[in-house]
C-alpha cells in the first residue's frame, strides 16, 4: 500500500471521511423517522459487509481478516454498538450541529484511557485540553440553567463510547489489518442488533432504503478513506482536519433543518475544538479517530 507523504492525498481522502460523515448525519436523521435504530443498526451492518466485500476479496480473501484476538473485537464492537445507537437516537432529540459539538469530546475520552490503559504519558497539554473539553460540554448542555435536554445527555454518552472504541482500535492496530477490524465491527454489530431489529421490525418504505443504503456505505468507507489519510500524513495533520465537521455540520442543519446553533452551543464547541487543539500540538500523542 503506498505510504508516500503527502498532505494533499491526506487531504483528499479527508474530504472523502467529512463527505461520508456529513452524509451519516443526514441519513440517519431521515431514516430514524421510519425505522428503529436497532433495525437501522441491522441492516447498516448487513449492507455495509456486502459493500466491503469486494475490497476483503481484493486484498486476498477472508484470511486478511483472521485474528486472534477476537474477544477483543468482540468487546470493542459492543461498545461501539452501543455508543452508535445513542448517536443516532440523539439525532432525533437534538440539532445535527450539537449532536456533533458534543461528539468531539470523544478524543478527551480517549486521551484518559490511553494514559490509564496503554501507558500514555498524561502531559499538562492533555490536562488543559480534558479541562477545556469539559467546560465547553458544561457550557452547551447549561445544567444551572435547567435546560438539560435528554438528548444532549445520550450524545455524551455516546461520546464517552467511543472514546473507549477508539482506545480499543488502537491496540488493535497493533495486531490487525484495517479491513479486518472494519469487517469484525459489521459482523458483531449486525450480530448484536439482529434480535432487537426482529422484535421491532416493520417493513420500511422504499425511499428509506435509499437512505439506509447511504448510511452503511458512509459508516463502512468513512473509516476506509480516514486509513487512507493517515498513510500519507501525521495523525497531528489528518486530524484536526476532521474539526471543519462542527462548522459543516452546523451549516447542513440550517440548511436542511431550518435549526439554529445558539450562543452557548457555538461557544461550547469552540472551546472542545481549543481543547483537541491543543492535544495536538507537536510532541503530544495523538489516538487516531475510528466510527461507524
Amino acid at each position: 500500500m503506498d505510504r508516500t507523504p503527502s498532505k494533499t492525498r491526506a487531504a483528499l481522502w479527508m474530504s472523502g471521511w467529512l463527505a461520508l460523515m456529513l452524509i451519516v448525519a443526514v441519513a440517519g436523521r431521515e431514516a430514524t423517522r421510519e425505522v428503529n435504530v436497532f433495525q437501522l443498526m441491522c441492516v447498516r451492518g448487513v449492507l455495509g459487509f456486502v459493500m466491503l466485500y469486494p475490497l476483503i476479496r481484493m486484498n486476498g480473501g477472508f484470511a486478511i481478516v483472521k485474528t486472534a484476538r477476537l474477544h477483543v473485537h468482540i468487546g470493542r464492537n459492543l461498545i461501539h454498538f452501543g455508543a452508535q445507537l445513542g448517536w443516532f437516537y440523539a439525532l432525533t432529540l437534538i440539532p445535527i450541529g450539537q449532536v456533533v459539538a458534543i461528539e468531539f469530546t470523544m478524543p478527551i475520552w480517549t486521551a484518559i484511557l490511553a494514559a490509564s490503559f496503554l501507558g500514555e504519558r498524561m502531559t499538562a497539554m492533555k490536562i488543559g485540553a480534558i479541562v477545556l473539553g469539559l467546560v465547553g460540554v458544561f457550557v452547551i448542555v447549561r445544567p444551572a440553567a435547567g435546560e438539560i435536554n435528554p438528548g444532549q445527555l445520550i450524545a455524551l454518552a455516546a461520546a464517552v463510547g467511543f472514546g473507549v472504541s477508539v482506545a480499543i482500535v488502537k491496540s488493535l492496530t497493533r495486531t490487525e489489518q484495517t479491513l479486518a477490524i472494519i469487517f469484525w465491527m459489521l459482523v458483531v454489530q449486525s450480530a448484536a442488533s439482529l434480535g432487537p431489529a426482529l422484535y421491532v421490525w416493520s417493513w420500511p418504505p422504499l425511499q428509506t432504503w435509499g437512505w439506509l443504503a447511504l448510511i452503511a456505505f458512509g459508516g463502512t468507507f468513512s473509516h476506509y478513506c480516514m486509513a487512507r489519510a493517515l498513510l500519507h500524513a501525521d495523525a497531528t495533520v489528518v486530524i484536526p482536519m476532521d474539526f471543519l465537521r462542527v462548522p459543516l455540520t452546523a451549516i447542513l442543519g440550517w440548511l436542511l433543518y431550518a435549526e439554529r446553533l445558539d450562543t452557548f452551543t457555538v461557544l461550547g464547541a469552540a472551546m472542545i475544538l481549543a481543547g483537541n487543539l491543543l492535544n495536538l500540538k507537536p510532541g503530544t500523542p495523538v489516538a487516531a479517530r475510528a466510527r461507524a
